[in-house]
């Protein structure tokens, strides 16, 4: 299943519905780009004001590290030719109930620390360049087929699958957040499965194949309908 597409028109994202038999709770999954128009920032805020329980992704308190993995997304609407716009969606002020299972930085830290440490250092050499290069070349690269998330591994998913650094970046990225989150959705199916409620999961779209395993091999919840959101028009 295709979770961020990409076409001639632009880039979409899938928004999912999620049931299974015999609950009454259902789960609306938003894959989220951290940069997009304001359009795709807006529409994603409306669906969300029908929700009942919002799921959010986000890394709590501040660090250097932080400061520094998240400054290769937001120099993007520095370029103002860009168009696009950092996600601030005010989630916690929509009047809805905000669930944030998400690690602390010092636990972010902690993982970051399990990597060997020539990783590190090349992750470190690196963010300078991604930086320029998004500064520059953002908006063409959302607009790549580069950008595309499905279910399963696409072919260059499967080229990387040996590369022990790329191993490594998607564990220290995913890894504990994507149980931490999984726990939580696993919660609210315990205590309120009985509860006629939509719940949205609110996370970036590198997480969402971790999601969509998790709900459907642990709780047996399986997509039902799909909308498609413009991200960013070409």
């Amino acid at each position: 299943m295709q979770i961020i597409e990409h076409s001639i028109i632009g880039t979409r994202a899938a928004v999912v519905r999620l049931r299974r038999p015999g609950s009454q709770l259902q789960f609306v999954l938003f894959p989220m780009l951290h940069v997009a128009s304001p359009q795709f920032y807006a529409a994603v805020t409306e669906r969300l004001r029908q929700c009942d329980v919002l799921v959010v992704e986000g890394v709590s308190g501040r660090s250097v590290l932080g400061w520094a993995v998240t400054l290769t997304y937001r120099v993007m609407p520095a370029n103002k030719r860009s168009g696009l716009v950092v996600d601030s969606i005010p989630y916690r002020s929509l009047g809805i109930e905000v669930i944030n299972p998400d690690v602390t930085t010092a636990e972010f830290a902690q993982d970051w620390r399990t990597m060997p440490l020539r990783h590190r250092l090349l992750m470190w050499c690196a963010i300078p360049f991604v930086v320029v290069a998004q500064f520059f070349g953002g908006r063409k690269a959302l607009l790549s087929p580069k950008v595309e998330v499905n279910d399963l591994p696409g072919p260059q998913d499967e080229e990387y699958a040996d590369d022990e650094f790329t191993e490594q970046i998607e564990r220290t990225l995913g890894g504990t957040r994507d149980e931490r989150l999984l726990a939580a959705l696993s919660e609210l199916i315990r205590t309120r499965a009985a509860e006629p409620i939509d719940v949205a999961i609110v996370y970036g779209a590198g997480h969402v194949p971790a999601i969509l395993r998790g709900l459907s091999d642990r709780h047996g919840y399986r997509p039902r309908t799909g909308e498609w959101l413009t991200v960013l028009e070409a």
